[in-house]
């Protein structure tokens, strides 16, 4: 039962893991501010809402996330931060029951803004810079939600592509110190979490940027090298990482390692070198295979994501067909599949060639059978092996989920004892809800007999 006394708050996180560990750093100030944090759906004092801009429903998100908080309580004050609110401020202040939206440079200072903050019946209060002020780095992870924690190396993009509006919701290239990395990443360990996910907008770039008026010498190479050192935590997972910044070094450091993960997630957005140059891509399709290529010579077992768009306005039938065919013959694992959508301030949107919204579902629709096909492929050649799993929170149904090192989803029977512990175990078969099922490795089971 929540206490007349204690100043309540709520957070609902929309899109990227960067978004997640942001949020989860903002919650952190308002509970040590004497908040108390509870479930979005319960009654606050306070419901704040990180937003995306990637996803085509922004908007309707936004406005379906305020009337659940306004359905909890109708007197709770609603902040609304993220990518979507440094975007669109002024839409964003104007959907009923909104009262604060900030910008990238303000989110991280919510606490001096809720001080003396009313109920609004009219436009919310905007309070969001420039986005070429947003040119400082605030740490960020999550704990408290997850077995693994999302941890923030990276901000901010220097690139130019041409379908992006993330430059201009997050800002230029900037990073964390190395020494604040890896404080980060030990208070994660101290808190018993297993495995880390590094987290950015375009990790690859670290080393970008200034840091107390100091600049960086440090490269990502630097970085994983040091955080390979980090006593108390058993798994570190790259997330996504620019095809060209993904070093051989890196690679074979990854190989290597008794931290890092053998999982690797690369956006492709399209198998067309056409396609590619209109994107505003920085390599082609011939690097593209080189780096997969690289992976598995010295990771055979690791597990390859791609992030693909689809209907980016020229895509002819034939350049679709080679993106298919090209992403076919690749030894990946899975697919991120994107529909593409025309975003205000961007270059593609004033392009030619576009691709009718039919079509880009179908051609969504056969990435995404396709994908399926190359999972369930990958996790055909891991049956039988024995590979360590981290087993989640999740009970569903009776059964429990976590994954392997190289990301391949499975499930047992649910066992309390067995929640953010890590079990050597052999796999057994894919199940028909398409994970896959483990049983006691040899070497445990005659440990146990």
């Amino acid at each position: 039962m929540q206490h007349s006394t204690t100043k309540t708050a709520a957070f609902h996180t929309l899109g990227c893991k960067l978004n997640f560990a942001e949020t989860s750093t903002i919650a952190r100030q308002l509970t040590g501010a004497g908040y108390e944090k509870v479930s979005f759906d319960e009654k606050a004092h306070v419901y704040v809402i990180n937003t995306c801009s990637v996803t085509e429903n922004a908007d309707r998100e936004c406005k379906f996330h305020v009337k659940r908080a306004m359905k909890a309580n109708p007197d709770g004050l609603v902040v609304i931060l993220g990518c979507y609110a440094q975007l669109k401020p002024e839409e964003i202040s104007a959907i009923e029951g909104v009262d604060l939206v900030l910008g990238a440079k303000e989110k991280f200072n919510i606490l001096s803004y809720l001080d003396d903050l009313q109920k609004t019946e009219n436009h919310g209060l905007i309070h969001s810079c420039e986005i070429d002020e947003a040119d400082f780095f605030i740490g960020s992870y999550s704990i408290g939600d997850r077995t693994r924690a999302f941890l923030k190396v990276q901000d901010g993009c220097d690139y130019k592509c041409t379908y992006c509006t993330i430059p201009l919701a997050r800002g230029i290239s900037r990073s964390d110190t190395i020494e604040n990395v890896v404080k980060n990443a030990s208070e994660i360990a101290g808190k018993g979490i297993k495995e880390i996910v590094l987290t950015g907008v375009n990790i690859g770039d670290y080393g970008k940027g200034e840091f107390g008026n100091k600049k960086h010498e440090h490269t990502f190479l630097d970085l994983i090298s040091e955080l390979d050192q980090v006593e108390g935590i058993e798994r570190i997972r790259i997330s996504s990482i620019e095809p060209n910044l993904l070093k051989d070094e890196s690679i074979d450091l990854v190989s290597k390692s008794k931290r890092f993960v053998p999982h690797f997630h690369i956006p492709l957005q399209s198998g067309s070198d056409d396609l590619l140059k209109l994107m505003k891509r920085r390599y082609l399709t011939g690097l593209y295979s080189n780096r997969i290529n690289k992976i598995r010579e010295v990771m055979p077992d690791s597990c390859i994501g791609v992030d693909v768009i689809v209907g980016f306005p020229g895509e002819t039938e034939e350049k679709f067909l080679k993106t298919y065919n090209f992403l076919n013959e690749l030894p990946i694992s899975y697919l991120h599949v994107f529909t593409y959508s025309e975003r205000e301030n961007t270059e593609a949107v004033e392009m030619h060639g576009i691709v009718p919204i039919p079509e880009r579902k179908k051609r969504n629709k056969m990435l995404r059978i396709l994908s399926e096909k190359k999972k369930m492929a990958f996790y055909q050649t891991q049956i039988g092996k024995t590979l360590p799993v981290l087993w989640e929170h999740e009970n569903k149904d009776g059964f429990m989920y976590g994954f392997t090192e190289n990301y391949v989803r499975v499930q047992k029977p649910y066992d309390g004892q067995s929640v953010n512990q890590i079990e050597n175990l052999k796999l057994n078969k894919i199940e028909a809800d398409g994970t896959v099922s483990v049983v006691p490795a040899f070497e445990e089971f005659l440990a146990k007999i």
